[in-house]
């Protein structure tokens, strides 16, 4: 009887799971004191001694108590993957990743990025409405009629230049992606006075020719009447005509 009431206690007690408080670990059917951060266990607690504890190596960590054999591996920050380290790792702290320039995160645990994004880039035709950050993407707008931009603007896309304000003439017409190209206006008075003098010229001399013929027919008198003054003549050499 007695030995049938022996195996149901410890039947009874075998079914009971043991419980740690808070700052211990289990380890079998003991409970240990957990290693502090920046430890891990050496060796586990037994019945008669208790658990030793060794700091953990470089590249490694442990941000709690535990009652971990191995500490846990520093997060790497990869360039790949748009990051790069923004708080180094310490034997009690994992290593805190942040963005590279150019680039947002997309994917956050607890404080450290785990991965990053390219920021966007604007095409012609687009400027920048809001520039972005280590947490947001850049954000684009098209361009309003009598607007442009490359891609590259900030902020508000610009007027194209008038190139009449401007004391240009327009070479090409703007697009939505590129400014007008304006150039030095075409100086129309300088052909106009030329051709107003190279006419006068022509008048002149066909007058003169025309004289030239005549005067073999007139008198002494009339020639010399006809001739003009000493010194009012506005050309250097007479022409050929003139030479008979």
């Amino acid at each position: 009887m007695f030995s049938f009431i022996s195996i149901i206690v410890m039947t009874v007690f075998s079914g009971l799971s043991l419980t740690c408080h808070p700052g211990e670990y289990q380890i079998g059917n003991e409970c240990c004191p957990k290693c502090p951060p920046g430890s891990q266990v050496k060796t586990h607690c037994k019945e008669y001694s208790s658990r030793s504890c060794a700091p953990c190596m470089g590249g490694t960590y442990t941000d709690q108590q535990n009652g971990l054999e191995r500490c846990l591996s520093c997060t790497n920050c990869d360039s790949g993957s748009g990051l790069r380290v923004k708080t180094p790792c310490t034997s009690t702290s994992d290593t805190v990743c942040e963005p590279l320039e150019r680039f947002y995160c997309v994917s956050y645990e607890k404080d450290s990025c785990r991965r990053a994004q390219e920021h966007r880039h604007c095409k012609p035709g687009q400027y920048i409405r809001q520039n972005g950050t280590a947490s947001t993407d850049t954000e684009c707008s098209d361009c309003s009629s009598g607007t442009f931009s490359n891609g590259t603007f900030h902020s508000l896309s610009l007027c194209p230049s008038r190139c009449h304000s401007l004391n240009l003439q327009l070479i090409t017409e703007g697009t939505l992606a590129a400014d007008n190209q304006c150039g030095e206006k075409s100086n129309h008075v300088t052909p106009t006075i030329t051709v107003i003098v190279l006419i006068i010229v022509g008048l002149v001399i066909s007058a003169i020719c025309q004289l030239s013929v005549q005067l073999p027919s007139l008198t002494p008198t009339q020639q010399m009447a006809a001739l003009p003054e000493p010194g009012s003549f506005p050309f250097p050499l007479l022409p050929k005509c003139l030479l008979i």
